[in-house]
């Protein structure tokens, strides 16, 4: 009887996730809380002009993940950056890896509290500490639980909360748009590079996270034609949901308005109250898919590392029973739940974004060693495509403050410490395993 292993797949795991299920994994690993917050901000900074900053940032986003969907089609496994970068050596992985993690559970913690946020929000009880403490706890146990008992589970309950998400940000822009009529907004004069500079991190933040599909390629029918094209579909697509809900919000909303929770009183002006109940139930919807889908991808990294003999081998067991990485998902489940509890993911945010380019910049350099591996050449084509994705990552990196650099250097510190524990203890194992199999000395006396 099969186990469900795709040819050329990991041993014990299915490959469940579809083109639309990658594609779905990608969009939720972007769209999250951010969208909710940022019109009225650049709507404030940028006028007018605010709706033109996500295709302009879109294509940069783009000259990333162009490189990172060629990775992508080169490496069919599960581990994602921790996959790619093995080229440069185990100690490349493991910290590539470890800056990934990091970034993906502080998101997932931060999340959970946005979460139960617009929940405390919409209905009153949930608002306390206990209610908060209880439904985090939920929230978590159960994108857990999902995922564990099986990816393809996982996947159909993505499908449904993307739909959730994205059907009500649609229709709200497009009757915003309706509603103005012939008044839309004509993009102003193109704002000086130094403001530009400054909404970087603030925009591009909007886009990271498009990776989310290519972590569980070992999961993906036919990954290395999947994933690049749902990936690249996916960051044009956000991108033009980002444009059309920043138009409407700027062709409806007065200059200089600046609430604390723009989308639902964009809503409120055009549908009454009803507005702010829709658009909380859509954030919610949209940060449970983000919570969703980052449990989905995440524990695949962790999974890959210690396949590579880079973490415990605990964390690369297959359940037998549903085919996932079950420790790997248990793990990030509980340390999710224990920082979103805690609050101390808070001081892990600062790098967060930092540490993203870091991974994407390094996935990108490693892409001629991925090709020399898969007996390709690095031709032009390629070389322009990394040199554009490369350049992007330094110049937002650049615009990051000294505190995230310090922050940074002191993961990677701690990176290199937790590395050279692994390597003494895979050492001293490999030692005892030599000396089980000797046998022992003789005991008879030379003849």
């Amino acid at each position: 009887m099969s186990d469900g292993t795709a040819p050329g797949g990991e041993s014990g795991l299915r490959r469940d996730i579809g083109l639309f299920g990658s594609a779905f994994l990608s969009f939720n690993g972007i769209v999250g809380a951010g969208i909710f917050a940022l019109p009225a901000t650049l709507h404030l900074q940028f006028g007018a002009f605010s709706p033109w900053l996500f295709p302009i940032f879109g294509l940069l986003i783009l000259v990333v993940a162009i490189p990172f969907a060629r990775q992508a089609a080169l490496h069919p496994n599960s581990g994602g950056p921790v996959v790619y970068v093995a080229a440069f050596g185990p100690a490349a992985s493991f910290q590539v890896g470890w800056l990934y993690y990091l970034a993906r559970v502080t998101a997932l913690a931060a999340n959970a509290n946005v979460f139960a946020l617009y929940a405390g929000a919409l209905w009153q009880p949930l608002a306390g500490s206990v209610g908060r403490f209880a439904l985090i706890l939920v929230l978590t146990g159960f994108v857990t639980w999902v995922n564990v008992v099986g990816v393809r589970r996982a996947i159909r309950l993505l499908d449904a909360v993307t739909l959730l998400k994205a059907l009500p940000l649609v229709a709200l822009a497009v009757w915003g748009l309706i509603q103005a009529g012939g008044s839309l907004p004509k993009p102003s004069a193109l704002p000086p590079f130094s403001g530009l500079e400054a909404a970087a991190l603030v925009v591009l933040y909007a886009f990271i996270g498009f990776e989310n599909s290519v972590v569980p390629a070992g999961e993906t029918r036919a990954p290395e034609r999947t994933i690049p094209r749902a990936l690249v579909a996916t960051v044009v697509a956000t991108g033009a949901l980002y444009f059309l809900v920043q138009l409407a919000y700027v062709a409806v909303m007065p200059a200089g308005a600046a609430p604390d929770a723009p989308l639902a009183a964009f809503a409120q002006v055009l549908v009454g109250p009803v507005g702010f109940v829709l658009l909380g139930a859509t954030a919610m919807a949209s940060v449970g898919g983000n919570l969703l889908g980052s449990m989905t991808s995440t524990p695949r990294a962790t999974f890959a590392l210690a396949r590579q003999g880079l973490l415990p081998s605990w964390f690369g067991e297959i359940s037998p029973r549903w085919h996932t990485p079950g420790n790997s998902i248990l793990f990030m489940g509980l340390l999710g739940t224990v920082l979103a509890l805690s609050g101390s993911f808070v001081w892990l945010a600062v790098a967060s974004t930092l540490a993203r380019l870091i991974v994407y910049g390094t996935c990108i350099a490693a892409l001629p060693a991925a090709r020399r591996k898969a007996g390709l050449g690095t031709g032009p084509v390629t070389v322009v495509a990394m040199t554009g994705g490369l350049a992007v990552c330094l110049w937002a990196a650049a615009q990051s403050s000294p505190a995230s650099w310090a922050m940074l250097g002191g993961l990677l510190l701690v990176g290199l410490l937790l590395y050279a524990v692994a390597r003494r203890q895979a050492a001293s194992r490999s030692a005892e395993a030599v000396s089980s199999i000797q046998p022992p000395p003789s005991t008879r006396s030379p003849s």
